[in-house]
C-alpha cells in the first residue's frame, strides 16, 4: 500500500490533488450527514455532496492511473485531465454552496441565482464530457501491452461516456414536474424525494434514472478491475486472446445492463419491482452473456489443459 501511494503521488498532479480534496470533502460531508439535521428532498442535506465527492474521487484516481499507463507523454491528455479537474471543482462548489444555503443544486431555477448556478453546472458537465472523450481517444491511440487490458480500458471509457449520456432524460421537458422553477427530475412517475433505498436514495415507488447513470459511470473502474482479476487468477489457464474476448463479452453485458436499467426507469418501474417484460429482457441478457462466455472459453482452452482434463 505504501508503495502504491508513492507511485500514485507521481501521477497527474492536478488530478491527484483533486482526488485528495474530494476524499477530504467526503469525510466532511459524512460528518455533516450525522451532525446536520436538515433534510432536503427527502434525504440528509449533506448526502449529495458525500455521494458526489466519493464518485469524483474514484473517477479522478482512475483517470490519473490511466494517464500513468501512457508510454509517451501527451500534453493533450494532460490538459484534458486538468479540464476534468476544473469542471469537477466548479460542480462541487455549486453543490456545496447550495447545501450551505439550504437549497437544492440540481434542477433548481426558482430564482435568477439558482437558475444561473444550475446552468453553470450543466455547462461544466458538458465540458467534462468532452474532456473525457478527448482523454479516451488519446489513451486508446497509444499501445497497451496486453489486448485484454486495452479492451478493458477502451470499453470502460466508452461505457462511462454512455453512463453520462443516459442522464440526459433527467433534463427533458417531459421529465420536469409541474412545479414552477423545477427543471427536471431523477424519478419517473413519482415526485423526487419519496421513499428510496438506503444511502443511494433510489426510488422504491417509481423509476429512477440515477441507477443506469450510476452503473454506466463506474464502468471505467469495473472493467479494468475485471481484466486485472482475469490476469491474476486465470493467467496460467487462459491465453491473452481468450481473456480479451471475455472482456468484450463483459463489456457488451455491462452496456446492455446500463441501457436496461435506464429503460426500466423510463417506464416508471422501481429497481426491485420489475415487470414481466423487464425480467424477460434481463433473463435474455444473462443467457446471452453466459452463452457467449461459454463459447469463448470452449474455443480458448489450451491444448495442454484439454489433454489434462
Amino acid at each position: 500500500m505504501t508503495s502504491f501511494v508513492r507511485q500514485a503521488a507521481a501521477w497527474h498532479r492536478p488530478l491527484m490533488v483533486f482526488v485528495w480534496a474530494m476524499a477530504g470533502l467526503a469525510v466532511v460531508s459524512a460528518v455533516g450527514v450525522f451532525a446536520d439535521e436538515r433534510v432536503l428532498v427527502g434525504a440528509p442535506i449533506w448526502l449529495k455532496p458525500f455521494k458526489f465527492s466519493v464518485s469524483l474521487a474514484l473517477y479522478g484516481l482512475t483517470l490519473a492511473w490511466l494517464l500513468s499507463l501512457l508510454r509517451r507523454r501527451s500534453r493533450i491528455a494532460e490538459w484534458a485531465g486538468t479540464v476534468v479537474v476544473a469542471m469537477g471543482v466548479a460542480e462541487m462548489i455549486v453543490i456545496v454552496g447550495q447545501v450551505l444555503r439550504g437549497t437544492t443544486s440540481h434542477y433548481n431555477a426558482t430564482s435568477p441565482l439558482n437558475a444561473t448556478l444550475w446552468q453553470l453546472m450543466g455547462t461544466a458537465i458538458m465540458v467534462l464530457f468532452i474532456a473525457h472523450l478527448v482523454l479516451g481517444v488519446v489513451v486508446l491511440r497509444q499501445p497497451v501491452a496486453e489486448r485484454a487490458s486495452r479492451y478493458a480500458i477502451g470499453l470502460g471509457l466508452g461505457l462511462t461516456a454512455l453512463g453520462m449520456l443516459v442522464a440526459i432524460p433527467m433534463l427533458l421537458p417531459g421529465q420536469a414536474p409541474a412545479v414552477e422553477g423545477i427543471a427536471g427530475a431523477h424519478s419517473v412517475g413519482v415526485p423526487d424525494g419519496g421513499p428510496g433505498l438506503p444511502l443511494v436514495g433510489w426510488s422504491t415507488t417509481g423509476g429512477d434514472l440515477r441507477i443506469g447513470h450510476f452503473v454506466g459511470l463506474h464502468a471505467v473502474q469495473v472493467l479494468p478491475i475485471l481484466a486485472i482479476l482475469l490476469g491474476r487468477l486465470f493467467g496460467n489457464r487462459l491465453d491473452g486472446v481468450t481473456r480479451a474476448r471475455l472482456l468484450l463479452v463483459a463489456g457488451g453485458a455491462y452496456g446492455g445492463l446500463t441501457i436496461l436499467l435506464t429503460w426500466q426507469a423510463l417506464r416508471g418501474q422501481p429497481l426491485l419491482r420489475p415487470d414481466a417484460l423487464t425480467l424477460g429482457v434481463a433473463a435474455a441478457l444473462v443467457v446471452a452473456t453466459v452463452a457467449a462466455a461459454a463459447l469463448v472459453l470452449a474455443r480458448g482452452r489450451r491444448p495442454e489443459v484439454a489433454l489434462a482434463a
